[in-house]
């Protein structure tokens, strides 16, 4: 999409989105984001107009604006965990009302119809609308996400929040929480007294943990790193820790958990961690490591192992987790962050530095503080 300059910001063109709005966006593979005013779509009748309180920093945003998936839209605004407040509603809008807290998570459209909408996963829908980064089918617009002011979202795509969940801490459930709470659903392994392993104590991992305790189940976290074993279980309630560099205690542990959740985005050695398995166990995949994984039969057949993949959720799972999330008063850990300090804070994403989730402080400082 084309831009020009205004008062020394880039802006979108003005006839193209008529609702004035402002946030940061990324303008090249640097990934370095800036003060980018540009306009959202009228609110239709079914659509919810939403003032942007917080939105959570996920590593998607990192990959996202810096072209590392090679799909990236420039200008892109990225996020999408977002919670806010709902500032107008379209004339058909049923399920929401002006001062509801409500959040977006990854997606914003889909296209109804296919096997995947019409069974409630959106997420698995061949042409998905993408909270940013994406290109809406009915005017042909690319979306722009939460690191921004307001957005415009179709009321089927936002999620209502609890009243006793804050915000801040909540966003990050939108994205990370359907994530990890999806498979557990779906694989069984939301069931009490069963064990269930977690590759990984970072974003992902800790609400995990989180969500596997408040499911009765006992939880090992495996880890590369020992320093984080207190946090594990001084902290998050773990049960136990596994150093998967280990063999000791890795052999020990072996055919002792019903079901593992891998985290975990960096290349890394899966049979070991299918050797974890009891028989008919199931390893579900969340992370996108960049080679491909090496995979010996044996380490399935021998067992009748499952490996298995997921991605985020489908909105009335998002909607389950997020109540669930409610009755369990289940948050993510977060580093409250101001809209200047979002390229540092990208820069320790890099690092790993961050326990484990960094949120802008949207309404607060966005414009104010840049």
């Amino acid at each position: 999409m084309a831009t020009e300059m205004t008062n020394g910001k880039k802006v979108a063109p003005e006839a193209e989105h008529p609702r004035k709005a402002f946030g940061l966006a990324a303008h090249d593979n640097s990934g370095v984001l800036s003060p980018f005013a540009f306009s959202r779509r009228n609110n239709r009748d079914s659509d919810v107009t939403i003032k942007i309180l917080y939105c959570g920093i996920c590593h998607s945003d990192l990959h996202s604006i810096k072209n590392e998936w090679k799909n990236t839209i420039y200008p892109i605004v990225p996020g999408h965990e977002i919670v806010g407040e709902v500032a107008e509603v379209g004339s058909k809008v049923e399920k929401f009302k002006v001062g509801d807290k409500v959040g977006v998570g990854c997606l914003v459209g889909s296209c109804r119809s296919c096997a995947g909408c019409t069974t409630g996963f959106e997420n698995y829908c061949p042409l998905p609308i993408f909270t940013y980064n994406s290109k809406d089918p009915e005017d042909g617009t690319v979306t722009y996400g939460g690191y921004s002011d307001m957005i415009v979202v179709d009321q089927d795509f936002v999620i209502s929040m609890p009243e006793n969940l804050p915000l801040d801490k909540a966003a990050p459930l939108l994205c990370a929480g359907i994530t990890v709470y999806a498979p557990m659903k779906y694989h069984g392994l939301n069931t009490p007294g069963k064990h269930l392993g977690i590759v990984g104590l970072g974003g992902l991992g800790h609400v995990a943990v989180k969500f596997g305790k408040a499911f009765g189940m006992k939880v090992t976290v495996i880890s590369s790193s020992p320093s984080k074993e207190k946090e594990a279980i001084e902290r998050l309630g773990a049960d136990a820790f596994l150093v998967s560099s280990n063999p000791e205690q890795m052999k020990a542990a072996v055919f002792s958990m019903d079901g593992i959740i891998d985290t975990v985005s960096a290349s890394h050695p899966v049979a070991s961690l299918l050797a974890l398995l009891k028989p008919n166990g199931k390893m579900i995949m969340l992370g996108l490591p960049e080679k491909p994984m090496e995979i010996p039969a044996f380490s399935l057949v021998f067992g009748g192992k499952m490996l298995a993949g997921s991605c985020i959720g489908g909105l009335k799972d998002t909607q389950e987790m997020i109540d669930f999330a409610g009755k369990h008063n289940l948050t993510a850990d977060i580093e409250l962050i101001s809209a200047d300090y979002v390229n540092k804070a990208i820069e320790r994403l890099i690092k790993a530095d961050v326990r484990y989730r960094f949120v802008i402080d949207i309404a607060n400082t966005l414009k104010s503080n840049i």
